[in-house]
């Protein structure tokens, strides 16, 4: 009898998606606001409560998953997360000082969609979060993204779809791996350019070339 008030004590103060998203939102824009702020330093914040896995997995659809090898799926995994976090908390980063409006919370079994408008200086973006339990001991975690009716799973999918097509999944892989080390370089670039501006500040120097 305890042990039954117990679980249901737990599964009830267990976080519902909007509670998910709201908290991954404050946690994504308190990170983006400190101090020094990185695409990286960002990213580890984001990854608590997306499952870029998961996102990848959907958009590349289960036919092709089911294909490949171990192996495969690990390096597909491997790439595509290390791809998305970093896009992910780029786009984070620029909307940092967005205000974020909650609507409605719908649940499906398994699945949810959280409704908001993010608004950025003038304009108000519909901004819906889809989330998923692996299990029903599991927390709501964010798979996919669909801004002004557009899904980030849905985008990628239709991009893949066509590498597919033309390249096959080691064509498509290889595409993937220049587009996440492009990716990457460009925001080490960044952070590093955004310490060396924050050093001049602190020492009153300027960060750009001497004359």
């Amino acid at each position: 009898m305890i042990a039954s008030l117990l679980a249901a004590t737990l599964l009830a103060a267990a976080p519902g998606p909007l509670s998910v998203v709201k908290s991954g939102n404050a946690d994504v824009q308190k990170a983006a606001n400190a101090p020094g702020a990185t695409v990286e330093s960002l990213a580890s914040v984001v990854e608590k409560f997306v499952d870029f896995q998961e996102l990848a997995k959907r958009a590349l659809g289960d036919k092709t998953w089911a294909t490949l090898t171990p192996a495969q799926r690990k390096d597909f995994s491997e790439t595509m997360t290390g791809l998305l976090r970093a896009s992910y908390a780029q786009k984070a980063i620029g909307q940092a000082q967005a205000e974020v409006k909650y609507g409605k919370e719908s649940v499906e079994g398994a699945e949810a969609t959280v409704d908001t408008t993010l608004t950025l200086k003038k304009d108000q973006i519909p901004v819906d979060y889809r989330l998923y339990k692996s299990n029903a001991k599991s927390d709501w975690r964010i798979y996919d993204v669909v801004t002004d009716e557009v899904s980030l799973v849905d985008t990628y999918k239709g991009q893949f779809q066509k590498l597919l097509s033309t390249k096959g999944f080691d064509g498509l892989l290889s595409t993937l791996k220049t587009k996440r080390a492009q990716l990457e370089k460009e925001n080490a670039a960044q952070s590093a350019k955004g310490a060396s501006g924050a050093a001049g500040s602190a020492t009153g120097g300027s960060a750009g070339p001497t004359k």
